[in-house]
Order: structure tokens, then C-alpha cells, then sequence
């Protein structure tokens, strides 16, 4: 009985200082990389930097065309938006012009009525005189009901020439937006660019290091 709590002993023991040992070995740091490892780190650490160097390069040229069309579209609506100005500006002097001869006619046509009222009184409804006076208010009404269609057209122009300069003031407002927002990028690309380089600069000065230990 004695010898079976001897061998049970020692197998415990035994098994004990595995786990120390294993515990021991887990515990131990990771061995330092060889001269040749460090190498071929610094050699992949370029080859990263030069692949986000040339996409974040590819990246500021993509914004740099954005933002020369940006920059055109907003020349664009600008000339677009300032035409329309033009063409409203016009448009109400057409309008101003035809309501001034809209009323004109009113006026001619008033003072034939009168001159038919009193015509007709004095010489009576079939006389030369009151002929006359007809003709002249067809004539009249004839001029204030074309300066009437003249005025509705250039309503119906003003108002189209005036949704026009909205739209282009949006288009505007869209494109300055557009533009802030191709700089930031561009901007922000040419940060990653310099980053990129001083990384690769970087590398490369750790490569030399390394090569220079190794021999």
C-alpha cells in the first residue's frame, strides 16, 4: 500500500511540474526577430506606403477634376442666372410699356364713347360725325384689347424667366456646396499624401538601418 501512495505521489508531482514548465514556456516573451525578418518587414512597410501613396494620389486628382467641374458648372449657372436676370429686367420693361399703352387705349376709348354720346345727340346715330366715332372706338378698343394680350405675355414671360433665375440659383447653391465639399476632399487627400510620404521616408530610412546591422 505503501508503494501505490509512492507512485500516485510522484505522478502528481510529475504532472505538476508539467503544467509549471508549460506554464513557465507561455509566460516566456516571443523570441526577437532575426536581422533578416526585420529586413523583410521594412521591405513589405514600403510596399504598403507606396500602393496608399499612389491611391491617395489617385484620389487628389479624381477631387482636382471634381473640383474643374465644379468650378465650370458654377461659371455656367452663373451666366445662365445672370441672363435670366437680363430677360426679367427686360421682360418688365415690356410690361411697364404695354400697360402704359393698355391705358392709353382706355383713355382714347373713353373720350370716343363721349364724342359718340355727344355726336349722336347733335347730329344724330346715322351721321358722318358719329360714323366716324365708331370707327375710331373699334379702332381704339382693337389697340387696347392686343396691348391687353401683350401685357398677359409678358406676365406669363416674367414669370417663366423668374422660375428660371430660381432654378439656376439653386443649381448655384448646389454647386458652391459641391465645390466646399471637392476641396475638403482634396484637401484632406493631400494630408494622407504627406503622411504617405513621411511613412515611406520613414521605411526606407528603417530598411537602410536594418541592412547596414545585418552586414
Amino acid at each position: 500500500m505503501n508503494a501505490e501512495k509512492l507512485i500516485r505521489r510522484s505522478a502528481i508531482g510529475l504532472a505538476f511540474a508539467g503544467l509549471l514548465a508549460g506554464d513557465v514556456y507561455a509566460q516566456s516573451p516571443d523570441p526577437a526577430p532575426t536581422p533578416q525578418q526585420d529586413i523583410q518587414n521594412d521591405k513589405k512597410d514600403i510596399r504598403s506606403d507606396k500602393k496608399d501613396l499612389a491611391k491617395d494620389r489617385a484620389d487628389r486628382d479624381a477631387d482636382q477634376r471634381d473640383i474643374n467641374k465644379d468650378k465650370r458648372d458654377l461659371a455656367k449657372d452663373r451666366a445662365d442666372r445672370n441672363k435670366d436676370l437680363r430677360d426679367i429686367n427686360h421682360d418688365r420693361r415690356d410690361l411697364n410699356k404695354d400697360r402704359a399703352d393698355r391705358n392709353a387705349d382706355q383713355r382714347d376709348i373713353n373720350r370716343d364713347k363721349a364724342q359718340l354720346v355727344r355726336d349722336d345727340k347733335q347730329f344724330g346715330a346715322n351721321s358722318a360725325q358719329a360714323q366716324a366715332d365708331r370707327k375710331d372706338l373699334r379702332a381704339d378698343r382693337a389697340d387696347r384689347n392686343a396691348d391687353q394680350r401683350d401685357i398677359n405675355h409678358d406676365r406669363r414671360d416674367l414669370n417663366k424667366d423668374r422660375a428660371d433665375r430660381n432654378a439656376d440659383q439653386r443649381d448655384i447653391n448646389h454647386d458652391k456646396a459641391d465645390l466646399a465639399k471637392d476641396r475638403k476632399d482634396r484637401n484632406q487627400d493631400q494630408k494622407d499624401i504627406n503622411k504617405d510620404k513621411k511613412d515611406l521616408h520613414k521605411d526606407r530610412k528603417d530598411l537602410r538601418k536594418d541592412r547596414r546591422g545585418h552586414k
